[in-house]
Order: C-alpha cells, then sequence, then structure tokens
C-alpha cells in the first residue's frame, strides 16, 4: 500500500487538479473458484457464493490497489489464458502484458481515489484521456458524482489540495472540533489517532499531547468514579486540569490549522528545532517573499533516559527527527537550521566526539548543512515568520499549565526504614508466584508485631488465570485485609517484587491495564495508613512469605496459618528482623576517608546461599524446558492434561510417557523402565535436558576446571550418569570431536606395547604405581615437579606439586599424600628415577612394610599405568595453562584429578573414586540441581549401608575380572600390524612439531599445528636397482680370490701383530686432564699369551666395536637380571 505522504508531493508546479473516485468498488475484481469456497456463507435460505470481491476481505484493498495500478502503469491485459474460459486470477496468470509505453499518470491512486495534477490545461486533457481508455480495457468505471473534474481545489483524502499549499479539510471537522473530553482509554485512543492523521499540520503535536499519552486505565476509572459520586462532570477538576487544557488546544489548533506550502526544490530548505522538557520538535520552511512560510512540522515525546539530555542534546533529536521524516524531501541538498544555541553549530564542527554525541555526529556527518544561531534570539527571525507559526516564548507560557507527569529515570534511591529500639510497629510482608503453563497463581502475606517479631496473622491464597506481578499486587492487597482490624500505626511493607515497591513510589509508570486497577486499589487502602513506608528486599530474605506462597501453588489450596507449630516454622524463617535492626544509643558514625587507592581495594565477594543458586538453576532450566515443543507436550500428557494435544501428539507422548516423570518442582525427568527393580545406587532419574541448555552441560563436564578435557567416553558417562537428551552420544562425539584444545593438546602417535605386566591388583591400593613429570617451569609458589601416585586397582590418581624430587622430599610427599589417607600399601610400582632408587626412600618403604617393584631399565611399558596417567594429566594440564610462562600449572594440577578420578573409566567399567569410596561425588553443578538427590535413599542407616556394601563387592569383584581380560587382551593385540594412512591432496592433516624454544617445558607445549590443507604429495621411489647390461660371457677374465677381504681396518705395518679377539676391559691410567684411558685383555693371532693393551694402540675397529656390543647387551641384561632377582629384605 502507497504512503498517503508520498502521494501528496511533486504538487508544487501543478495548477489544475482532477479528484477522481471509481465506482462500485472491489466487486470489479471477480472471484476465483478457490476464494468462492473460502468466502462462501450460511444464510436461512441456504449456502451462497461470492461472485465479486466483496468488501470486509482481509487482502481485498492489496488486490484492488494492485489492479488499479496496474491500469495506472499502462499494462494492457492479462497473459493469455489456457483454453479455460473461468475467471480471471490475478496471481495464477502472472504479470500483465504491456505496450511499452510510459506511465500514465506517473503517479499511483490510494485504493479506489485518485489524484491528477497537470501544470496546462492541455496536459490534464491528455491524462485524463489516456487514463478513460486505460478503464476501458481494465472494466473500471469512475463515479461521476463523486470525481471532480478541472478544478483549482479538489479535496484529496481529507486534505484541500491548490496551487497555494496543503491544507486539512477532514470530513466532519464539527464533529471533531466540538467533541467532549474522552470517558474511556479506548475513546481517547481512538480521538488521538485521528489527530496524529494531521499531525503534520500541528505545529508541536507531541508538546501537548504528552500529558494525553499518558494516560491509562487507572485513570479514567477514577475520573468516572468521582463524577458518579458528586454527580458533577467537574468535581475532580484539579487531578484533569492538565489533561483537558491539552485536549482542549489540540482541538483548537486542529480547527485553525495553517497551510502548509508544497515543497520547492528550487529554494533553499530551512529547518527551525525546539526543545521542551518532555518532547523534541522541528518545523520544515520555506521562503516566499521575504516571509518564511511552513512546509512540514513533526515532533515526538521524549523516552525516560532521553529526559536527562541536555537543552542541546534535545534539539540534535529534534534535527535528527525531521531530517528522517523528510529524508528524500531533503537529500542531496543543503540545509539551514535556526537554533537558539551555538553548541549545535559547534557539534558539526568538532573532531574529538565520542559516546552519543559521537554517534549523532556521524549520523550527521552525510548532510550539508549550515546552522545558525539567532544573536538577539528569536526575534531576529520573528518578523520574517508567518502568522502561522507560534513563536518559542508564547509556547513555553503555555506549556505550564499541561506540564504531563513524565519524570527522568534516574533515581535516588530511598533508604530503607530504621526502627527504635522498643518502638512499636507492624511489618507487612507479601509474595506471590505463578505457573504460566497451568494458569494460577498463588500469594501470601505475614503481618509481624514490633518488637517482639510475632506473627499477628498470615494467610496464603490461590486463584487461577494470575500473572506473577498480578500475583505480587494481590499479595500486596492481602496485606491490607489482613490489617484491616489493627490500629493504625506505623506500617512498613516489606515485599521482593521491585516492580511492585517502586510503581507504589511512583518512580516508574504501570502500564500493564491489568496491573493498573490493582495498583488504584493499593493506593486507596494506602490512604487510611497514613504512615506507612515500603522496603525492596531480595527473595532470600522475603523466606516466610515466600514459603506459603510456594506451598500454596504446590497445592493449588490457601490456607490461613493458625498453629502455633506452624508460626514457629514462619519466625524461623524469617531474616526482616536483620535488616530492620533498631538504632543503638549513643552510636557513633563512622566516617572513612577515601583516597585514590580505594577503587583498586578488592572486596571479598559475598557468599551465595546454595538454596538460591539452586532455585535460580532450576528456573532457567525449567524455562528452557518449556521452551521445547516435545516437552511441553509431554509435560502436558504427564499432568493429565490430554485436551490440549492433538491426536499425534497424544500418540507420541503414550510412547514416551513410560520412561519419564515431572517432580515437584515441575522438572521432566527420564526413568528408564527396564532398570526399575535393579538397585542402583545413583537412583534411576535424570535430568532432561534441553537444546539450549546443552552446550553449557558439555562446557562444565569436558572443557572446565571439573571436566578436564576427557575423552569422549569418559565425558559421555559423567553426563549420562545424571542427565538425558535425545542424541546424547552423538552430541558429546561431536563437542570432544570439535575441541581444538584436545586436538592440538594431543601427544606423538605411539606404537602399542605390551601388557600392564606380570602385577595384578585384587583391591585398593594393594600395589601403587608412583611417577613424575620433571622439568617443569619454576612457578610462582617455587615448584618444579610433579609426583603421581596411581592406584593399580582402581585407577585412582594423586598428584602433589613439588619443589625437588629429592629421596626425602619424595617419601615426605608419599606420606602425606598417600600413606595418611590410605595407609601402606604391599607394594609400589616406579620407574628407574635416582630417587626412587635410593636408600633414603628403600628405609622408609621398609618402615611402613611394602616392597619396591622397580621396572627393567628401557622398559616403561612395565610401568604403564602411571606412564599412561602421566600422559592423561600433562594433556588435561596444558588444557588450563594461561600464563605466556606456563607458571601459572600448579594451580591446576592436583585440582584436575578430581575430574580424572570422578570419569567413567572404560576398564574398570566404574569411576576410581567409587571403587575407593563406594559412592559417587556431586559436582558443583550437581549440587545445586535436584539430581541424585538422598532424600529418595532408604532412611534406614543399618540397612542402607549394607546394600551399598553390597554393591560395592559386586563392583570390586567385577572389577578384578575385567583387569584381568584387558590384561589378555592388551598381551593378544601387542603384534598386530597398523593400517596404513594414505594422505591425499586436499585432506586436512595436523603437523607434529616437537622442537620447544629454549626455557619451555615440552610437555606443557602442545606438539600438533594447524589443521592445515594438502597441496600436493610428493611419493619417494624405493632404491633403485641396476641390472647388468652385459652377459657372463662378455665378462673380462680374472681371479675373485685375488682380491681382498672386505675390511675397514687398514693395513698391517711392519713389525705390527695382527689381534685374534678381545676378551676383557679394564680402566687403566688417568690423564693430567681426568681422562681415564681404558685397557683391553688381547689374545694375538698366532700367540698363546694374553696382554693388555691400551686403546689407543689398538688397530682393529671392527673387532672393538663388535666387543663393544656385546659387552653393553651383557651388561643390560646381567642389570635386569641381578634386580629382579634382587630381595628387599636387609
Amino acid at each position: 500500500m502507497p504512503l498517503i505522504s508520498d502521494l501528496l508531493e511533486d504538487l508544487d508546479k501543478a495548477l489544475w487538479y482532477c479528484s477522481l473516485d471509481m465506482a462500485s468498488g472491489f466487486r470489479v475484481v471477480e472471484m476465483t473458484e478457490r476464494a468462492k469456497l473460502i468466502s462462501a456463507f450460511v444464510t436461512p435460505f441456504g449456502l451462497f457464493d461470492w461472485l465479486r470481491m466483496p468488501f470486509g476481505l482481509k487482502n481485498a484493498p492489496h488486490i484492488y490497489q494492485r489492479l488499479v495500478d496496474n491500469a495506472l502503469y499502462g499494462y494492457l491485459k492479462f497473459g493469455q489464458r489456457s483454453a479455460s474460459n473461468g475467471p480471471i486470477d490475478v496471481f495464477k496468470d502472472g504479470e500483465p502484458e504491456t505496450d511499452r509505453r510510459p506511465s500514465i499518470l506517473g503517479r499511483r491512486s490510494y485504493i479506489d481515489d485518485i489524484l491528477i495534477p497537470a501544470t496546462s490545461w492541455g496536459s490534464l486533457y491528455t491524462k485524463v484521456e489516456r487514463l478513460l481508455e486505460a478503464c476501458d480495457k481494465w472494466n473500471l468505471s469512475i463515479s461521476l458524482t463523486k470525481s471532480f473534474w478541472g478544478c483549482r481545489k479538489v479535496d484529496y483524502l481529507g486534505h484541500r489540495v491548490s496551487i497555494d499549499g496543503l491544507e486539512a479539510q477532514p470530513k466532519n471537522l464539527e464533529s471533531l472540533v466540538n467533541i467532549p473530553f474522552p470517558s474511556t482509554l479506548r475513546a481517547m485512543q481512538s480521538v488521538l489517532g485521528s489527530l496524529n492523521y494531521y499531525s503534520r499540520f500541528i505545529e508541536d503535536f507531541a508538546v501537548y499531547a504528552a500529558v494525553l499519552y499518558e494516560l491509562r486505565e487507572s485513570d479514567f476509572f477514577e475520573i468516572g468514579r468521582s463524577q458518579l459520586a458528586a454527580g458533577d462532570e467537574c468535581s475532580n477538576e484539579g487531578r484533569w486540569t492538565e489533561a483537558k487544557v491539552a485536549f482542549t488546544m489540540l482541538k483548537a489548533k486542529i480547527a485553525t490549522a495553517p497551510m502548509l506550502k508544497h515543497f520547492d526544490p528550487d529554494r533553499p530548505p530551512v529547518i527551525v528545532v525546539y526543545a521542551s522538557k518532555w518532547a523534541v520538535s522541528a518545523a520544515l520552511i520555506q521562503e516566499y517573499d521575504g516571509v518564511y512560510h511552513p512546509v512540514t512540522f513533526t515532533s515526538r515525546t521524549l523516552k525516560p533516559n532521553e529526559l536527562n539530555y541536555g537543552t542541546v542534546e534535545k534539539e540534535v533529536l529534534a534535527l535528527l527527527r525531521v531530517l528522517d521524516v523528510c529524508y528524500t524531501t531533503l537529500a542531496s541538498r543543503e540545509i539551514t537550521v535556526l537554533t537558539r544555541h551555538s553548541t549545535l553549530a559547534w557539534l558539526m564542527q568538532s573532531r574529538g566526539l565520542n559516546g552519543r554525541i559521537g554517534r549523532w555526529a556521524a549520523l550527521l556527518s552525510n548532510w550539508t548543512m549550515e546552522v545558525k544561531k539567532c544573536e538577539r534570539g528569536e526575534e531576529e527571525i520573528l518578523g520574517m515568520l508567518a502568522a502561522s507559526i507560534t513563536p518559542r516564548g508564547e509556547v513555553e507560557e503555555m506549556l505550564i499549565a499541561i506540564s504531563p507527569r513524565k519524570d527522568c529515570r534516574l533515581k535516588i534511591s530511598m533508604p530503607p526504614p530504621t526502627v527504635e529500639t522498643d518502638e512499636e510497629l507492624l511489618v507487612a510482608s507479601f509474595d506471590g508466584s505463578a505457573r504460566i503453563k497451568k494458569k494460577g497463581g498463588s500469594f501470601s502475606a505475614v503481618i509481624w508485631k514490633l518488637p517482639e517479631w510475632t506473627i499477628v496473622a498470615a494467610e496464603s491464597r490461590y486463584v487461577h488465570d494470575l500473572t506473577v506481578n498480578e500475583a505480587e499486587y494481590n499479595g500486596f492487597l492481602l496485606c491490607f485485609e489482613l490489617l484491616a482490624d489493627l490500629d493504625r500505626g506505623r506500617v512498613i511493607l516489606c515485599g521482593d517484587s521491585s516492580l511492585v515497591i517502586r510503581q507504589m513510589r511512583g518512580e516508574i509508570d504501570c502500564k500493564a491495564p491489568g496491573l493498573q486497577l490493582l495498583r488504584h486499589k493499593a493506593l486507596e487502602e494506602l490512604r487510611s495508613w497514613p504512615s506507612h513506608e515500603f522496603l525492596h528486599v531480595k527473595r532470600e530474605w522475603n523466606q516466610s512469605a515466600d514459603r506459603l506462597a510456594s506451598t500454596a501453588l504446590q497445592s493449588e489450596k490457601g490456607r490461613t496459618v493458625v498453629a502455633e507449630e506452624d508460626r514457629q516454622d514462619l519466625m524461623t524463617l524469617n531474616r526482616l528482623d536483620e535488616l530492620l535492626k533498631p538504632k543503638q544509643d549513643g552510636q557513633l558514625a563512622r566516617v572513612t576517608a577515601i583516597t585514590r587507592s580505594a577503587r583498586r581495594i578488592r572486596h571479598e565477594p559475598e557468599v551465595i546461599q546454595e538454596e538460591i543458586v539452586q532455585r535460580i538453576r532450576i528456573q532457567r532450566i525449567v524455562q528452557a524446558q518449556d521452551e521445547e515443543r516435545w516437552i511441553v507436550n509431554l509435560k502436558t500428557y504427564l499432568s493429565g492434561d490430554v485436551l490440549n494435544l492433538d491426536a499425534v501428539e497424544v500418540k507420541m507422548c503414550a510412547k514416551l510417557a513410560p520412561e519419564y516423570e515431572i517432580d515437584e518442582n515441575n522438572l521432566l525427568f527420564f526413568c528408564p523402565m527396564a532398570k526399575r527393580e535393579s538397585e542402583d545406587r545413583d537412583g534411576l532419574m535424570r535430568l532432561v535436558i534441553p537444546e539450549t541448555l546443552q552446550q553449557d552441560f558439555l562446557h562444565h563436564y569436558h572443557t572446565s576446571l571439573e571436566g578436564g578435557h576427557q575423552g569422549i567416553g569418559r565425558t559421555y558417562q559423567r553426563i549420562r550418569s545424571r542427565f538425558h537428551w535425545i542424541g546424547l552420544y552423538r552430541s558429546v562425539q561431536r563437542y570432544v570431536g570439535e575441541c581444538t584444545d584436545c586436538e592440538t593438546g594431543k601427544g606423538n602417535p605411539m606404537i602399542h606395547g605390551k601388557s600392564l605386566g606380570n602385577l595384578h591388583a585384587t583391591y585398593p591400593f594393594q600395589i601403587i604405581a608412583m611417577d613424575h613429570i620433571p622439568s617443569l617451569p619454576k612457578s610462582i609458589k617455587g615448584n618444579t615437579e610433579l609426583l603421581i601416585w596411581v592406584d593399580l586397582f582402581s585407577g585412582y590418581v594423586i598428584a602433589k606439586a613439588s619443589s625437588s624430587r629429592t629421596a626425602q622430599t619424595i617419601a615426605e610427599n608419599y606420606e602425606e599424600c598417600v600413606f595418611r589417607r590410605f595407609g601402606a600399601s604391599e607394594a609400589i610400582r616406579h620407574d628407574r628415577e635416582p630417587g626412587f632408587m635410593s636408600d633414603f626412600f628403600r628405609a622408609f618403604s621398609r618402615i611402613v612394610g611394602q616392597k619396591h617393584r622397580a621396572t627393567m631399565a628401557y622398559r616403561p611399558q612395565a610401568n604403564g599405568t602411571a606412564e599412561r596417567m602421566v600422559q592423561t594429566l600433562t594433556h588435561s594440564l596444558k588444557m588450563y595453562v594461561a600464563e605466556v610462562d606456563q607458571r601459572d600449572w600448579d594451580e591446576y594440577a592436583e585440582r584436575l584429578t578430581f575430574a580424572i578420578n570422578t570419569a567413567q573409566d572404560r576398564i574398570r567399567g566404574n569411576t576410581p573414586f567409587y571403587l575407593i569410596h563406594g559412592w559417587d561425588p556431586r559436582s558443583t553443578l550437581e549440587a545445586t540441581l535436584p539430581v541424585g538427590n538422598t532424600g529418595t535413599r532408604d532412611r534406614d542407616p543399618k540397612r542402607w549401608r549394607y546394600k551399598i556394601q553390597r554393591q560395592y563387592l559386586r563392583a570390586r569383584s567385577a572389577v578384578n575380572d575385567r583387569l584381568q581380560a584387558a590384561i589378555q587382551e592388551r598381551a593378544d593385540r601387542y603384534n598386530e600390524d597398523l593400517e596404513p594412512h594414505e594422505i591425499e591432496v586436499g585432506a586436512q592433516v595436523w603437523l607434529y612439531l616437537d622442537r620447544v624454544k629454549e626455557g619451555y617445558a615440552k610437555k606443557l607445549a602442545h606438539m600438533w599445528h594447524g589443521p592445515f590443507r594438502v597441496a600436493d604429495v610428493k611419493t619417494f621411489p624405493e632404491r633403485p636397482k641396476d641390472q647388468l647390461t652385459i652377459e657372463e660371457s662378455d665378462r673380462l677374465d680374472f681371479d675373485e680370490a685375488l682380491l681382498p677381504e672386505d675390511s675397514w681396518d687398514g693395513d698391517l705395518e711392519e713389525g705390527e701383530y695382527e689381534v685374534e679377539a678381545i676378551l676383557d676391559v679394564r680402566s687403566g691410567r688417568k690423564t693430567r686432564y681426568g681422562r681415564v684411558h681404558r685397557q683391553f685383555l688381547v689374545k694375538w693371532k698366532g700367540y698363546p699369551d694374553l696382554s693388555w693393551v691400551d686403546e689407543a694402540d689398538l688397530r682393529c675397529g671392527a673387532i672393538l666395536q663388535e666387543f663393544e656390543r656385546n659387552r653393553v647387551s651383557r651388561n643390560r641384561f646381567d642389570v635386569m637380571q641381578s634386580h629382579e632377582g634382587k630381595s628387599d629384605e636387609p
């Protein structure tokens, strides 16, 4: 649909006008077969179909507008139809054909109203002829009685158009001027809509109408009741003076609306801006014969935050408003702006602006304008203004009587009320809550008597079709019902609803129609309590009223608290006495001197109570569940409200319902039917997580410090034990697979080694594996080593950061972290680290009665559990090291063991924490959610202990079987070949670089980089093989026996003997520089005697290398054998 303001443009050169009104209206358009069926109607005489489009259809104006536009654009007819002779469908047959001629009028119509402007009589004649020809082709008729032909002035769309300008011409101006002050909000809105249609003719329209826009339903209710009570319309004149004066002024302005000049593109445009306390306005004017005449007026009211702006800033808003409304008219033109302040001119020239001033300057930078300040005020241009423009001074005088109740958004918060010692007064606390899905709400009120803080009355109620804010207001009104029979003394009204308290104080407006009536009733009740005060408190301080309202909401019925036991419970929950503390006599005020360094002081945060965090998270999950369609349908089905579901939804919910339940907090839980008969230690109910919160849970159980960047299996098992959603494993797999930290932090590819060895633990902490992560960067606490102990039975890991790895330090850390908590073990497994092999640590082990089982040299697979845990902890640790110099690693090392110990172990089938303690811990997320609640377990301690013990023994037995099977499986898989991995062009690969700059720890560095795209693949050929090109018969004859044997030993010189074998070696003499010359026991070829010869005198490199290789191999084997067979007994 076209804009009316666009149809009234480009009329400055026209001398003659035709205003035409089409005949028959929408009935010109034929109905399609489908439209006939849709628009059919039933009468007592039968079913009738519309053959032509009637009035009242929703899309009828748009279809008729398109039909007339096609005719005015010069189209000939619709496209050719098929053999069917049915009615024409403009949407089904596409766009009509054209005769390639320009538009008939060069402008559009507004539905059936057409305006034809022309600069001469001949031009008007030509346009009318072409229009009549087009109407004949399109079967359109023009009403002669409603049309005006060849006039100097015509009425068009409520306006009178002429060469002189544009005038407001309402159809019933007399009734609009004489209309009384509306008595209802809907009537006021209707009148303001009619006046707003002519706002371009009313100067400062928003300035006068602001007070009328502020009226609410409660205001009309109050004046209506006062008129009925007094029988006089003017009985409450003082309260409604501003609104009625403004209403009268607006009616007078529409009756005396000025004529607006057509915008002349040849004349320079001028803008006059004006800003009041609550609205801004601007006028676009042009000069005619030395006098400025208005072209259009525009204005708007200010928002609450804009009320704080200065006058210059408000003038900028007025300038931006007129530039936005008249953008098509003023674009690419030089504009002159008249203002009473020079700051606006500075704004156009300044370059160092920021904030909102900078944004406004950026918006105005596209315009070419000159800002002029009136040196002598408005008197400088007052003589040039037309009589229709009101001087600003007179406007400000008239606005004194119609000032609205708008107020700034910034409010000075009122101090909390205080009480005197032994002062007798009443305190009323209220609360309200509601459930949107069940369309019901509850509210409560508790009356306290001071100074004893005893309960005078307490009551709660439940009402259907109640919102949360309405419930809060009803709780506020309930306070006055309970206070009705008490003395009218001092009363303090407390509640946790900021909206109710601030609206009752008048700090914010009450705009909701339902709340306006409730607020009006509350104001009436407050009049009977002249000495009243308000106190807004947080929910944790209003626990008494909150408990009553929550109980009524759950049971869907209210109650009156009469029993003394129930009142004692409410008094226990009360914390208002901590806020309303009486003043101490002689108390001195303490004044703290604030210095420049005060802002750098860090204050300790307040401790947030667990029940508050739990309530907030429950509300967030309930809200997120209610946003998913299938969860809402399933909740509705489980609550028995099947009538609100269709057949398909009921069928789907019937399949899912046996495995889901709803708790008292309206949370949906998953409870599989297959395991309900089993004794599950964790409980069967798993909280259903909606899609909007799944990423948060994945982040907590994988990326956060409690997740520790564990793998897919461990992350899946941790989430699965407490929570549930459809496609959980795929979500975990995708999230972990896309984790960049996990990809870049992996170690280099390793070949599978042998099994764990012959050490097999049968109970917790029977055998402990020990290892360490050396040469870490020196942390802020001075630590450079990380000691690790792993229980071979459960996989439980303990870590301790240390500043050294001496034998004494290792023994002290072991005694502190392992021995004090779990006692001595039978054996401890470790590699051949000097600190582990020292006599000091062996003596400590003999004292506690445990044996050492050191691995063989160059065999880290024998201590595979500890070695693998070193990799796991290193991989997890590098994910959280944030400092560039890696000096914060010890802040996370020991804390990460919780994530590892509470993760599901694939081999053992349980968490290490449970295999040690017999119960599973709760994370910080699970502690604040109603999952794994111990309240549902057996209350008998003895029976519960036996049940837990039986489950624990069953789990230990299963772990033994799983460990034996895992050892055998690894041994069988040892010699399996690895499958080749082909790299193709275009594939994405990760690049492994193990070179680390000096000063950084290689274990904490990310070795993998990328991913990179493969651009080219080079294939390296195998070693070339040359073939002889001649036959054997063509070779030259020579005796191969004459060739010397292949040897890299030099030829013997004269007097030199040949070495047959080297039998032994010993340390010889030392040089002056401390170098030791070795001597070898040599057997000479052809001589029976043996002799010791210095290494420098031997010239038998091959024999010497063979001797060294055999000797090292023999010594390594002897060391390993001797160590394994060595006893630990003294």
